[in-house]
């Protein structure tokens, strides 16, 4: 039985590029496809970059796709490149065209004129604004894996990592591959079903970011409009500790935004965290829940050690009257995946830690339909 050119079209049309999420058929991948008398298939795919780095995994699912069929004997593939018209034209038909959204980013005063698709009315896209008064309190460290336990419940997820400064969310994460460019649209890294874009994809190893307010707000707003994020359930914002430039800066790019504030239990970062929650009111952003993480710590003889205090959290969530939404232990392994890149909740979901930042992201997404959200805003002195 001789296979035909269209039965192996229609194998390869289920294909996707992984970065793009988009059939290799439909977004013009798939050059050219040949048949010998003999059952060889030849197929040329044009990769959208010189030097992509998922070549192999695209290979590996072109063979797969196609090698089963009835009379394939076997599957050359060959590769070519996309040119910069082709690329050009696949970024307007994925991202759109940044002329086009011109007037629209000036209508919302942003300073290049381009719109914060988030922002935009009809956006199914739920930003969260995961923030702390104060650093070292493991905010990062939720916000990695909140992220990959979303993912691993079926929701479409990105990461902003908006602590510029700080920046950890790509180690955290695993995300060591850089950014794909296609004209200008930045393709994220992703890892555990979590797409993730900072700017430590961009500073050479050890060199600090120096920079002042100008510069961070352009970083912020390319981020949101320059990355393709393909319309997330749920975009994660990974804030930097306090109240200073950043965090206004994403006030206004993101109105629809979710606060949630980490704490510990102690009493003086709680105060502090409380500072957070003051400036979200400031700006007219809800703050939804508190995450208190530190809470305790279990010794080997099975025993509770409450280090850092007890009841900052609850009495955080209290005074501004919104949930708990969880208290997590200071365990090893959550440490350690945050080190080496092996985020708790991917890969021990039924770890003490991993199963409460599972349940907390199944309470997050219970409302996925985006809607006017109202709170009740702290009241500050």
């Amino acid at each position: 039985m001789s296979v035909t050119r269209e039965q192996v079209v229609d194998a390869l049309r289920p294909v996707e590029d992984p970065e793009l999420h988009r059939s290799i058929v439909d977004i013009g991948m798939l050059r050219d496809v040949t048949i010998s008398p003999d059952g060889n298939i030849g197929i040329l795919i044009a990769l959208t970059v010189a030097g992509c780095p998922l070549r192999n995994e695209i290979s590996n699912r072109v063979n797969n796709a196609v090698a089963p069929l009835p009379g394939v004997a076997k599957v050359n593939l060959d590769f070519t490149v996309m040119t910069d018209d082709e690329r050009a034209e696949l970024r307007t038909k994925l991202h759109g065209d940044p002329a086009a959204t011109a007037g629209q980013g000036q209508a919302h005063g942003h300073a290049e004129g381009r719109a914060i698709p988030f922002a935009q009315p009809g956006s199914k896209t739920r930003p969260l604004l995961i923030s702390s008064g104060k650093g070292g309190v493991g905010k990062s460290s939720v916000t990695t894996n909140l992220a990959v336990a979303l993912a691993a419940q079926g929701h479409k997820v990105g990461v902003v990592d908006a602590d510029i400064y700080g920046f950890s969310i790509p180690r955290m994460l695993g995300a060591d591959r850089d950014p794909v460019v296609i004209d200008r649209m930045l393709l994220p890294p992703e890892s555990y079903g979590v797409r993730c874009i900072s700017i430590g994809y961009f500073v050479p190893d050890g060199q600090a970011v120096v920079w002042r307010g100008p510069m961070l707000h352009k970083a912020l707003e390319q981020f949101l409009t320059d990355v393709y994020w393909d319309e997330p359930d749920f975009l994660l914002i990974d804030m930097p500790p306090g109240t200073g430039d950043i965090a206004l800066s994403l006030s206004q790019y993101l109105p629809r935004g979710e606060v949630f504030v980490v704490t510990t239990p102690q009493p003086a970062a709680q105060k502090v965290a409380r500072l957070s929650a003051a400036m979200a009111e400031k700006v007219n952003l809800p703050v939804k829940g508190v995450i208190e993480n530190m809470s305790w710590f279990t010794g080997d003889d099975g025993k509770k050690y409450e280090l850092f205090g007890r009841g900052g959290g609850k009495e955080l969530a209290d005074e501004l009257g919104v949930p708990l939404l969880g208290r997590l232990p200071l365990v090893p392994q959550l440490r350690e995946g945050g080190d080496d890149g092996r985020p708790i909740a991917a890969i021990a979901p039924d770890s003490e830690a991993g199963k409460i930042f599972h349940q907390m992201a199944a309470t997050i997404a219970k409302d996925m339909k985006p809607k006017k959200i109202f709170s009740k805003f702290l009241k500050v002195n």
